[in-house]
């Protein structure tokens, strides 16, 4: 997956790792010295470590470093030559950012909280997915990752599930949709309310509002509004199922999914996939993929990521030490070697690794990826890695490409901005700012139209 103005070699000069000022977070220098033989490391220079680029550090605050260096169309303005890694941007402070009282989080990209945050809807919320059923209530997170990340819809207070249902009737009913006040209640009513409506609506009129729904819409417009209407988990089920379904695979719908949920989120998505679609996941993935991006993507299937919040720096050390000898240190790359701890390690650990690989091999991680991989199975490494460094910055450059050029990808513009409307969405468009010098409610406004346009725009907060 290509960055917005990256050059084509791989990703911009990251500025030195680790911070300035908080280098005692790392065993002294001399601690862990590498073996300085042929084709293992670059010199030492006297040194433990060899000298990262030069640059002005990662600042330490909230784990986020400077702004800078980041793209506009077109281009980084004053953006370091490639070899290095990424400035990723600062997340701004204010109410709902910043690192959680607990602990540090994902090396400052805190986790929403588990209400927002988990694999499906409460059990309890009748009619969620379209066989009936539900998965079980998602266990509580723990203190280090209870986020402060921020949707951009909130439940509403005062909720009147048959209220609500009533107006949808009405907008529906006789001549003409009334698809003002459609917008009005589904983008300003939390994914649970919206389950409760769906629920109320067929006990108070003996009808599917869905079919109800789909019988007066269409298009972008009806598209948007149904995957409202769907819980979170089947949602991501039922986009992995069409983008596996008949001839050709949408594999960035793949990565999209699976490299970026946690781990109860994923299976609750592999049980949800089997109880709507009476198939096994990774049985479709095996037969629409191939090679490492099909290993890579049964390795998330598994939902078995370290989620341990605290970082072991000599396992960072020993992790940044064996992907240099599996890629940059040797001819050829030992490509197991990268699954193994891109698949496994926590987001927090694999910060510290691509910190510690930086001074390693003087170059980041993620060029180094780019290097030693192509395709999609580098699209999905270079996925993992960038939520691990900032997960917003992720999901705003996806948006970004969905509109970008001639043509919008309405699918994964829908996807996204609902799918993470609760979650993190206020953060992505922050991000989404500050990467392309432009507004995501300027680029929906100028990409759609209609009742599809005002309904993204009501969900984005515009």
């Amino acid at each position: 997956m290509s960055y917005p103005g990256y050059p084509p070699s791989g990703y911009p000069g990251f500025p030195g790792y680790p911070p300035t000022g908080q280098e005692s977070a790392y065993p002294p220098a001399g601690q862990y010295p590498y073996p300085a033989v042929p084709g293992a490391f670059p010199p030492m220079g006297g040194s433990a470590y060899p000298g990262a680029p030069p640059s002005s550090g990662f600042p330490g605050v909230a784990g986020y470093p400077a702004p800078g260096g980041y793209p506009v169309p077109g281009g980084y303005p004053g953006a370091p030559q490639p070899g290095g890694m990424p400035s990723y941007p600062r997340v701004p402070t204010g109410p709902g950012f910043g690192v959680p009282a607990a602990g540090s989080g994902f090396g400052g990209y805190p986790q929403p909280p588990a209400q927002s945050y988990g694999g499906g809807v409460p059990a309890q919320i009748p009619g969620g997915y379209p066989s009936g059923q539900v998965p079980s209530p998602m266990p509580s997170q723990p203190a280090a990752m209870t986020q402060s990340y921020q949707g951009t819809i909130q439940a509403a207070p005062n909720f009147d599930a048959g209220k609500d249902a009533e107006i949808l009737r009405k907008a529906m009913k006789g001549f003409g949709t009334d698809e003002k006040a459609i917008i009005d209640v589904v983008a300003h009513r939390s994914s649970d309310q919206r389950q409760k409506i769906k629920a109320a609506f067929k006990t108070m009129y003996g009808k599917d509002l869905i079919k109800d729904l789909k019988s007066e819409l269409s298009g972008n417009v009806e598209e948007l509004i149904l995957a409202l209407f769907m819980p979170r988990t089947y949602y991501d089920a039922w986009s992995l199922y069409h983008a596996m379904k008949g001839a050709g695979t949408q594999e960035r719908v793949l990565i999209e999914i699976l490299c970026t949920r946690t781990n109860q989120e994923i299976r609750d998505i592999v049980r949800c996939y089997k109880t709507e679609f009476g198939r096994d996941i990774e049985k479709d993935i095996r037969a629409d993929t191939s090679g490492h991006f099909e290993r890579l993507l049964i390795s998330m299937c598994q939902g078995n990521r370290d989620e341990n919040q605290n970082v072991d720096y000599q396992k960072a050390q020993e992790d940044a030490q064996r992907l240099y000898q599996a890629g940059e240190g040797k001819l050829g790359t030992d490509e197991s070697c990268f699954n193994m701890v891109l698949a496994t390690r926590s987001f927090p650990q694999l910060k510290a690794t691509a910190e510690v690989y930086a001074k390693i091999a003087n170059r980041d991680l993620l060029s180094s990826i780019d290097r030693e991989f192509s395709g999609n199975v580098e699209r999905g490494l270079k996925a993992i890695l960038q939520c691990a460094l900032n997960r917003p910055a992720f999901f705003a450059e996806r948006l970004y490409h969905s509109m970008k050029g001639a043509g919008t990808d309405d699918s994964t513009l829908i996807r996204i901005i609902v799918t993470r409307s609760e979650i993190d969405l206020v953060q992505i468009k922050q991000m989404f700012t500050q990467l392309y010098q432009k507004t995501l409610a300027t680029m929906i406004a100028s990409d759609t139209s209609g009742d599809y346009r005002r309904l993204l725009l009501a969900i984005v907060g515009q």
